[in-house]
This record gives C-alpha cells, structure tokens and sequence, in this order.
C-alpha cells in the first residue's frame, strides 16, 4: 500500500467515518474530519453542518490549508428520514438529500485542486439502498441512488488524475439508528456488518498504487437483507 497521508472524512465523529478514522491512523496516515460533533481526542477537526454547501467547501479549504494539502477524501457522513413520502416533513426529506448527496458533491468539489496536486484519491459512500430501493426510504434512497451516480460520472470525468473509489456497505451496528422509532431499527438479532470491518476497505482503497483502480466495492455482512 502506499502512504495514505492527509485523509479528510466526513462524518468521522461516529459510526463508519470514526471507524475509518482510527484504520487511516492504523495505516499511518493523518485523519481530519469535518463533523457537527467532535471527534475522538487528538483528532484533527474542523465543525461544519454538511447540508450547508458552502460552508462544507469553507471546511475543506481550511482542513486543506492546514493540513497543507490532502492526500485523500471519504464522504462517510450520512442522515435518515424514515417514513412514507407524504408523512416525512418536507425539510426533513430534502435534509437528507443535502447531507448526503449535496454535501458529499460540495466536499469532493472544494477538496478536488488538492487532489490534483497530490494524485490523491476519493471513496464516496452509497449504500446498498442506492441500488436497491425499498419502501419508507424514498429520501435516502433517492440520495444513495444520487451518489452511485454522481461517483461513477467522477471516476470517468478524474480518469489517470484522482482515484475513485465507490463504496457500497450493507447495514452496520452503528448510532445511525438511534434516533428512529421501533419500527425502523433492526431487530437485536440482525444480521449487520462492524463498521471497524468496512473501515478496512476504506483504507485498502485509499492504499492502492497509482496506475491501479479499486472501482467499487460491495461490502456487507454474509448475510446481509438488502443485498443481493
């Protein structure tokens, strides 16, 4: 693997992106993250609310700055509105697509002029929802479906200049699902993924050589509900 260097990753205060925090420092790079919480102590953090677009670019110019340069970015932050189309609030929904397809296009825009110069590389995160739709989900599965798009269009578009990376992870034991009601969390014998065990692949994708490509990866648990 080569060195992962200065890696920013969103939403590395909890769940995936604190996991991938802790495999970019096991594989000796620099972890800075971009969260409205703050991060495990000794963690590089700048604050920023991601449905805001601008404010995210702001975030990512300073971690760029401070940093001097990025090596790496991962679009791990990621909201929920779980719910019927006609019961989930209107600014509710559209939070969700601002989070995570709006913020992760923001963050990948502003970080792009650092990648350039270092030949850096980029791991969005979709969700196995983004390729496979389900009921109550509308917001989020419009969003994921959004980012497998929008990085496969970005892989063809930094061909031979940064690497791209899709990521694809089946259900995790994470805080992700604190906040629904009973009936949109998984039962105590669901069979998820450990978010520690999809950080890995993060950072095996980061690691690649220059002239190779991990295009997109599927990960999740042997058993996992919404995939295939």
């Amino acid at each position: 693997m080569r060195s992962l260097g200065n890696v920013l990753i969103t939403g590395g205060a909890s769940g995936l992106g604190a996991a991938t925090v802790e495999a970019v420092r096991a594989e000796g790079g620099t972890p800075w993250v971009l969260d409205r919480a703050r991060p495990a102590d000794g963690v590089e953090f700048v604050q920023v609310d991601l449905a805001d677009s601008a404010a995210a670019e702001e975030a990512v110019r300073e971690v760029a700055e401070r940093a001097g340069g990025l090596d790496g970015v991962v679009t791990a932050a990621g909201i929920d509105a779980c719910g019927p189309l006609g019961e989930v609030p209107a600014k509710d929904w559209e939070r969700v697509v601002h989070v995570n397809l709006l913020g992760t296009v923001a963050v990948v825009r502003a970080a792009l002029p650092y990648l350039e110069q270092s030949h850096g590389r980029i791991v969005t995160v979709s969700s196995t929802l983004g390729i496979k739709a389900v009921s109550d989900a509308t917001a989020y599965c419009a969003s994921k479906f959004g980012v497998v798009g929008f990085t496969r269009a970005l892989a063809a578009e930094l061909a031979g200049r940064v690497g791209v990376t899709l990521l694809v992870p089946g259900g995790m034991w994470t805080r992700f699902f604190d906040d629904r009601t009973e009936q949109y969390r998984p039962p105590a014998d669901a069979k998820l993924n450990r978010p520690e065990h999809v950080a890995g692949t993060v950072a095996f994708a980061l690691g690649q050589p220059p002239d190779a490509e991990v295009r997109e990866l599927v990960v999740c648990a042997s058993e996992e509900g919404s995939w295939p």
